[in-house]
């Protein structure tokens, strides 16, 4: 949650200044690149780290988290989720054996040297462990899709796409496999049901009303922010993070995917190109003439059934006192 602002930036700038998008700006569309890529999975990172050891530790899941980063070609929100609280919880075992041996005027000798060789040798380890790991993970996860793709399965690739997306591989996903499939059965028939499998704003949109209807109550004021940048400016990473602070909501983005795309079959729904960004606007822009019905039916069902899924997985608000994001204090307390 700390870092849902961070996220909310890069969705606005993305949406603002890519070359798909509202005002673009070369210069400034520069920065999507480098924030994806490094600042937000160090910013999960040192989250992470933070919330095991303090201070100590967040720095720590900051320096182990650059490992990750450097080893994959992917963005690392996993790998950052991984490095940060391990590192973390090592440097605190660490700690916890050196306090009680170390002589009176070598603490921050001791302390300066110790993070640096735990979070040096924990960079190392991501550059050829983790981070290796997680993209030859991806890479299955695509090849997977690519055969569901190809065998006609088409709802069943929800399975695979949604927790892929929220994993931000969504970019590859789209563009690397659906997109130049679409292309080729586009150029035969006039449009292509492969544009919509990953880009539909619908799952995206029913998780984002039932975290503002149920979700934890200090999380419901950055939903509506968070739905505009996403239905109407396209950018789905904004929801992403909602979606990995509770992974059984992973559950209501697939039923929203495959029931949008099994909507989107029988109805014959097809685009004539990707929408880029996937927002409402790009959705109705590139669908062929006469197609408007089936393509807005599957992005309301797709939402509705996001919505119903996500809200009973919520509980339907009851708890969500009970669910807020853990204080920060006693990490405070212990820096």
């Amino acid at each position: 949650m700390p870092n849902i602002g961070a996220f909310i930036a890069w969705g606005l700038i993305t949406a603002l200044f890519i070359p798909t998008g509202w005002l673009p700006n070369e210069t400034l569309a520069a920065l999507v690149g480098p924030m994806i890529s490094s600042l937000l999975p160090i910013l999960i990172g040192y989250t992470g780290g933070r919330m095991v050891h303090g201070q100590r530790g967040a720095v720590v899941g900051a320096v182990a988290t650059m490992g990750v980063i450097v080893g994959s070609e992917v963005p690392m929100f996993l790998g950052a989720m991984i490095m940060g609280p391990l590192a973390a919880y090592i440097i605190k075992k660490v700690d916890e054996f050196t306090q009680a041996r170390t002589r009176a005027g070598f603490e921050m000798l001791v302390d300066n040297f110790s993070a640096g060789i735990i979070g040096g040798a924990a960079a190392v380890a991501g550059v050829f462990g983790i981070g290796p790991v997680v993209e030859w993970l991806t890479e299955r996860a695509s090849e997977i899709v690519d055969f569901l793709v190809g065998q006609q399965l088409l709802p069943l690739a929800s399975i695979l796409i949604e927790p892929a997306k929220v994993l931000f591989l969504n970019n590859a996903i789209n563009h690397g496999v659906l997109g130049p499939l679409g292309v080729a059965q586009a150029a035969e028939t006039g449009k292509s049901i492969l544009f919509m499998l990953e880009t539909n704003p619908g799952p995206g949109l029913g998780l984002l009303i039932a975290y503002m209807l149920f979700g934890p109550r200090s999380l419901r004021p950055s939903t509506p922010p968070a739905m505009i940048i996403h239905f109407l400016g396209g950018i789905h990473e904004i929801y992403f993070p909602y979606v990995l602070m509770k992974p059984r909501l992973i559950l209501a983005v697939i039923a929203g995917g495959a029931s949008g795309i099994l909507t989107f079959l029988v109805t014959g729904a097809g685009l004539v190109a990707t929408p880029s960004p996937g927002s409402i606007f790009a959705y109705l822009a590139v669908t062929p003439k006469g197609g408007w019905f089936g393509v807005i039916l599957g992005i309301i069902v797709a939402t509705g059934v996001s919505f119903i899924v996500a809200s009973a997985l919520l509980g339907f608000g009851r708890g969500s006192n009970d669910e807020e994001t853990p204080s920060t204090e006693p990490a405070a307390q212990e820096a």
